[in-house]
């Protein structure tokens, strides 16, 4: 059984939701950053974690990736033109939608209050809203990010939109915000909220 160690409040989720959506079994450890239940298998304390047989692994992506090739769901086949795709959406998320959200917060209530810069908050909201119009443009027909298939970057994508409506990042794209009210409809992202 895989063990998750971070809140559901963190990146944690997205590994609880995709966890649900494979049908795993999996206990969930809901521990903050630099815990110390966290460091001891992530020295630099952050989260999720995922244990599988004895192994630590780290960085949401690479858990959601692993899971998705081992069990063979959410994801096309490596070495396809498909899975080309897929990583490209997959990298366009993480370094537009994530990385704006994560320097935000940094920028809040992470890094020593001296260090923060509150006004970099109105560039990276502009930056934010320009990278939503170039995903829509992206997004294939059909109710996922590659149309009729649910995968990886669906995750990624319904968390960091998730996590803009926290952080007071406006969704422009009135098809993302369509888009994030079906992903909230699925069972399997309504019990990883629940728990």
């Amino acid at each position: 059984m895989y063990r998750v160690i971070g809140t559901a409040k963190s990146r944690a989720f997205r590994v609880l939701w995709m966890l649900e959506e494979l049908g795993q079994k999996f206990e969930h450890i809901p521990a903050n950053p630099r815990s110390e239940g966290v460091a001891q298998f992530n020295p630099a304390g952050k989260v999720p974690v995922l244990i599988d047989d004895g192994t630590p692994i780290t960085d949401s992506t690479a858990i959601l990736t692993y899971l998705a090739d081992r069990h063979g769901g959410l994801t096309h086949p490596a070495g396809t033109m498909d899975r080309a795709r897929q990583d490209s959406l997959t990298q366009f998320l993480l370094d537009e939608f994530d990385a704006a959200l994560w320097l935000a917060a940094r920028h809040s209530f992470i890094l020593p209050e001296k260090l923060r810069l509150s006004a970099i908050k109105n560039t990276l909201r502009w930056e934010f809203e320009a990278s939503q119009k170039t995903l829509v443009h992206r997004m294939a027909e059909g109710p996922f990010l590659m149309g009729e298939k649910m995968t990886v970057p669906d995750i990624i994508l319904a968390h960091c939109l998730d996590w803009a409506l926290i952080a007071r990042f406006p969704i422009v794209e009135a098809r993302l915000s369509e888009y994030l009210d079906r992903m909230r409809q699925r069972p399997a992202y309504r019990r990883a909220a629940a728990g």
